[in-house]
């Protein structure tokens, strides 16, 4: 059975010909239908269930006084996102696979880390929490003018920012990355990046260059970082990956060359891995190394290549 691939097909419907219409805006945040999703570093308020935990205008004000991004409509509802700053009690940022869950004293329920919500959380909701991930994080890193320095202006419900000096317009921020399956004969290529949880290996991934093509990329990155040489590539499929905001792009590439040259500034370590010992490590008879989590599109390609129908 294949892996799924999580966070698209959000339940939210978009409705952007609402984003713009400020009058339309204004009465949908005061509407008592409102419901506003709460993130704090990136982890999302949820339940004990876990379901996402929609706020009400009154519950969100208590926390934050920041400007809500608006998702779209769910069964006819007005959705928003919003960003919650630290509190007192709140600590430092421990790092990306370090803190994965914290409680705000003014509000009910937990901050989790996504990643722990894989397969908890309905994967309609995954999608929605991956979009308002995704697009708070690009509202905390623009808060400026790339061109002229000057303050951003949030405009279309927060899908677009504008500056207050030359009327620069940017559009939500997407990083196109290539992710591969590389295989030759009966083995498929793995890599391990530095600060990986330990054993975890996956599949090789980088991302795209202006003027590259998705094959041109995928040839590149695999050379660069193992020294083998690919030649046919086919795209498989993609994912919404909001960490922080990308979209994969899974491929197969077929390997002209076996010895690796490992760059050790891209990755700690590569290794070629037989079917059957990747199947091994799937169902625990092989503790040697770690696959990627399912939900993720390396799982997924994985899994396609294990089945033999790529």
């Amino acid at each position: 059975m294949l892996s799924p691939i999580l966070f698209g097909n959000g339940a939210i419907e978009r409705a952007a010909h609402l984003r713009n219409d400020a009058a339309a805006q204004a009465q949908m945040q005061a509407s008592p239908g409102a419901r506003f999703m709460a993130l704090w570093r990136g982890h999302v308020l949820v339940t004990d269930a876990p379901e996402i935990a929609w706020l009400t205008r009154a519950e969100a004000r208590r926390a934050s006084d920041g400007a809500p991004l608006f998702l779209g409509l769910l069964n006819g509802q007005p959705r928003y996102a919003l960003d919650i700053p630290d509190w007192e009690e709140a600590g430092e940022d421990e790092g990306q696979f370090q803190k994965t869950e914290a409680v705000h004293p003014a509000l009910t329920g937990t901050f989790r880390d996504v990643r722990s919500l894989f397969f908890r959380l309905p994967d309609a909701s995954l999608g929605d929490v991956a979009t308002a991930k995704s697009l708070l994080h690009w509202h905390r890193s623009h808060r400026y003018c790339g061109a002229c320095g000057h303050k951003t202006t949030r405009t279309h419900g927060g899908w677009q920012l504008s500056c207050t000096h030359c009327a620069l317009v940017v559009f939500p921020h997407i990083e196109p990355v290539v992710i591969m399956v590389v295989t030759r004969g009966n083995k498929t290529l793995l890599g391990r990046s530095h600060g990986w949880p330990a054993g975890m290996f996956s599949l090789l991934a980088g991302f795209m260059e202006p003027g590259e093509t998705i094959a041109e990329a995928v040839r590149r990155e695999v050379m660069e970082e193992t020294g083998v040489k690919v030649g046919k590539v086919k795209v498989l499929d993609n994912q919404p990956w909001p960490f922080p905001s990308s979209l994969m792009i899974g491929c197969h590439a077929e390997a002209l060359s076996e010895d690796i040259n490992l760059d050790p500034v891209e990755l700690e370590a590569a290794l070629w891995a037989s079917r059957e010992r990747v199947m091994e490590t799937l169902d625990g008879s092989d503790p040697s190394f770690q696959p990627a989590r399912k939900g993720a599109i390396a799982r997924n390609l994985l899994d396609r290549w294990l089945a033999g129908i790529i």
